[in-house]
């Protein structure tokens, strides 16, 4: 795995924060990565911490809503979280949606999202 890539369990999730600038070869590294533990483990989701990504390309954007429908079908959640304004800017520009990803703007937030299932449910 990319050594770029940080990947921690905590509260029975999988914790995927993403480097300043990932490229397409680290981006597919996450996506096998997140499968793999996703299948060898208990996890209910995962949070995919995009807080460090300054730039937005159409591979990277297309990859995390696969990996995120991947992982649904698996019997998990994805929440994307700590989008910067200029990734959501470009995401919007270059026409893509979340699907139904859920999104927080903090760590904790995401957490609570995964762990309360009478929650009000924030897709994207």
């Amino acid at each position: 795995m990319d050594e770029r890539i940080s990947v921690i369990r905590l509260r029975g999730v999988l914790l995927i924060t993403m480097p300043a600038n990932p490229d397409d070869s680290t981006v597919t590294v996450l996506q096998e990565h997140a499968l793999k533990v996703m299948e060898a483990s208990s996890d209910r989701g995962v949070i995919l911490d995009i807080s460090a990504v300054e730039t937005l390309d159409s591979f990277f954007a297309r990859t995390v809503v696969e990996t995120a429908a991947m992982v649904s079908l698996m019997g998990g959640e994805t929440v994307i979280v700590g989008m910067r304004p200029s990734v959501a800017i470009t995401a919007s520009q270059l026409g893509f949606t979340l699907g139904n990803v859920l999104t927080a703007l903090d760590l904790d937030r995401a957490l609570d999202l995964l762990a309360d299932p009478s929650r009000e449910r924030h897709r994207g």
